[in-house]
Parts: structure tokens; sequence; C-alpha cells
């Protein structure tokens, strides 16, 4: 009776050990089956993910609202030339242009840095007047996404294929295929990017991933002026003896604010 008694016990003891193991086991499986990966954003394809350093903000950068912008954007439009091979400086010229250096309301409010619009989008959006009143616009969780959008946006459409058969070192046979490709109806487009180019040497960032000089020497012929306290466009015109007028279009201004700092062009000869 005593053995029987030893034996149930035993059983009892092994029975007891594979239950709980079992069900240590069970709750690991449940476990691992409700973990979950974050999904790839909406505004990018899967493969095409950017996972970086996160974009540094303008209060970590110096100078002119245009040279933070390039501060802070030039190692993006560089890692996207080594990916599409588009020029660093046709990217950031237009990122400078389309958004207004970073201050327009696009960029500000959406991250979108290059005018894109909905078209089959599916991620966020937002309004804005542009051709039409309240045209639908793409908006990114991080600028980063519009420089890879805008990099997708010429590369996967067939009415650019012809930038792609230009030398990458030629920024202005791209600024004026742009164009004509129909990115923009401004006959000034081309003229405006290159302008942009020089004026700030993108041409450089291209330098730094092809090894190879992007540019013939440019000869300046450009009077500039450093804006100081007291400046005004009218007095500008006045002691340069041009015209407020010219002085705006040299300088793509809208209005007639003016920083101090920022370094015009006054003049060209």
């Amino acid at each position: 009776m005593k053995k029987i008694f030893i034996v149930v016990t035993v059983l009892l003891l092994v029975l007891s050990c594979g239950s709980k193991k079992s069900a240590a086991s069970k709750s690991s499986k449940h476990k691992a089956r409700t973990e979950r990966v974050s999904k790839p954003s909406q505004t990018q394809k899967t493969e095409d993910i950017i996972a970086p350093e996160r974009t540094r903000t303008a209060t970590e950068f110096s100078g002119t609202p245009t040279e933070i912008y390039i501060q802070m954007y030039a190692p993006i439009a560089q890692n996207e030339m080594r990916l599409y091979g588009i020029p660093a400086s046709i990217t950031l010229a237009q990122g400078i242009l389309e958004s207004g250096s970073g201050k327009g309301r696009l960029s500000v409010e959406a991250n979108n840095h290059f005018g894109i619009k909905c078209h089959e989008w599916t991620g966020d959006r937002i309004y804005h007047d542009d051709d039409a009143s309240q045209e639908c616009f793409r908006k990114y969780n991080d600028p980063r996404y519009s420089f890879r959008d805008h990099s997708l946006f010429l590369k996967e459409r067939k009415r650019y294929y012809k930038l792609f058969d230009l030398d990458i070192t030629d920024y202005k046979g791209w600024a004026k295929e742009l164009r004509a490709a129909g990115y923009a109806t401004d006959r000034q487009y081309p003229d405006k990017l290159i302008s942009l180019i020089e004026r700030y040497e993108l041409y450089n960032y291209d330098e730094a991933i092809t090894g190879k000089s992007t540019v013939e020497v440019v000869v300046s012929t450009e009077t500039t002026h450093k804006v100081v306290k007291g400046d005004t466009l009218y007095s500008l015109s006045k002691q340069y003896n041009t015209t407020v007028d010219a002085i705006k279009e040299l300088n793509d201004l809208s209005s007639n604010n003016l920083n101090i700092g920022d370094l015009l062009i006054v003049k060209s000869n």
C-alpha cells in the first residue's frame, strides 16, 4: 500500500510539471503572435524607406535662410544623387525655389519641398491654391520623404527619361530639360535654377559625389550687396542706379522685405 502511494505521488508530480510547461509554452506562442512590426509609411515604397538620422533643424545652423536650407538638405540631396542619379545641385536648387528656402506654406505645414501634387497619393494631404484653387498636395511626416518622392517622381515618369541621358555633371542641361519635359511652365525656370546653382556653388555637392569638376570657370559680372540695418529695396536701387523691380527679379523676391545679412545681387552686367 505504501509503495502504491509513492508511485501515485510521483505520477501526480510529473503530470503537474508537464501541465505548467505546456501552459508556459502556449503563453510564449501567444505573445509572439501579438507582436507587431511598424508598417512602412504610405509616403514611400517599402524598398525605398529611408533610415538615416533625423533631419536636423534650422537652429543647428547659421546664415541666411537659403544658406541654412543648403546646410540642412545638402546631405539628403547627395544621398538621392547616389541612389537615383539626379544631380544634388539640381535637387537643392529646385528645393530652394519651390519651397522658398523652406519658408513656404507647403514646406512648413506639409514637409512638401517640391510642390508635388496628390495624383495617385493615398497618404496625408494638404490643400493649397496653385494653378487652381485649393489643389491637393502630398503631405509628409519628414522632409526626407519629400526629397525621396521628388527622386521617384523624376525617375519613374516616362516624360523625364531624357534627363537621365544627360551627363550627371551637366546641371545646365538638366535645368533646361526639366522645363522642356513639362516640370514647370515658367520660361525663366531653367535660368533661375542655374542662377541659384552658380550663386551658391551648389555644383560642389555634385563634385563631392562624382569626384570630377562639374562646371567651367565662371567669371562673375554680378554686383552684390550685403543687407545692413536701414537698407530698403528703394535705397539700394538709388545707390546702385537700378530699379526695385530689377533687384527683385535678380533675387527671386516676392516682397519688398529684406533680412539683415542677406546677400543680394543688385546688378548683373
